[in-house]
């Protein structure tokens, strides 16, 4: 997850691994009204996650590297099931202390643009979930994203990620899309966290639908699967780096 400043994620994080279990944020968010989000949510096991969720899970294989790892759920359900080569990475310095409270074996306070350092082996998984294609913020940085990610992968590696398409909020009362064709993409909006009163720096995130993915993935040089979705119109996807680029 983004890094805020100060770290309210963090700091909500910290709190419910200390045994405060109603904290909660609020998150602001541009293209819709304010909602509360309970740090318990990042805490949840296996039995309490979204099917794509572990459907994702199910489909990670070889080393691991879990973007925006929050209070690392899934790398610790993934080490519950033998990997042993999981790398847990988030913004937060709140997040990365309750990883590594929480038994995550390998931890890094790190950038998801960070470049790979040179004595890590690149990946067979990038694991993005939670929205997690949202991290790249804008169109923009999604290209750019999907650029550094090849310098992450291993050759067969694969990126299993969730996004959604959120048009449904621009809908009017009779189902139309109302969008300002001279603006911004839909699907970049702007959060910002509240918590005890604090209130932390806007970020960007994306909300991509599935055909601009597709045509971004493609552009960038990567295959692209679509494993699933749901009835919230949310996917998973699989990227993989295509032979030919």
């Amino acid at each position: 997850m983004p890094t805020s400043s100060p770290d309210l994620l963090g700091q909500a994080l910290l709190d419910y691994q200390h045994g405060h279990h109603a904290a909660a944020l609020t998150v602001q968010c541009s293209a819709a009204d304010d909602e509360p989000l309970p740090a318990a949510y990042f805490f949840r096991t296996l039995l309490a996650m979204p099917e794509l969720e572990r459907q994702a899970l199910d489909e990670c294989r070889g080393r691991v590297l879990d973007l925006g790892a929050g209070a690392g759920c899934h790398a610790l359900e993934l080490q519950g099931r033998g990997f042993t080569d999981v790398l847990a990475i988030d913004q937060s310095a709140g997040a990365v202390q309750v990883m590594q409270a929480r038994g995550v074996q390998q931890v890094a306070l790190r950038d998801v643009m960070a470049p790979r350092p040179t004595d890590e082996l690149p990946y067979d998984t990038i694991l993005m979930l939670m929205n997690g294609l949202g991290l790249a913020g804008t169109l923009e940085g999604l290209d750019k994203f999907l650029a550094h990610a090849r310098t992450l992968l291993a050759p067969d590696g694969q990126i299993l990620a969730t996004s959604s398409d959120i048009s449904y909020l621009y809908e009017d009362e009779e189902g139309a899309l109302v969008l300002d064709l001279n603006g911004p993409y839909y699907g970049e909006v702007e959060y910002t966290f509240q918590y005890k009163k604090q209130t932390g720096q806007p970020f960007p995130w994306l909300f991509i639908d599935a055909a601009l993915l597709e045509d971004a993935a493609r552009q960038a040089g990567y295959e692209v699967d679509f494993i699933d979705t749901d009835e919230n119109g949310q996917y998973l996807v699989r990227l993989t780096l295509a032979i030919s680029a």
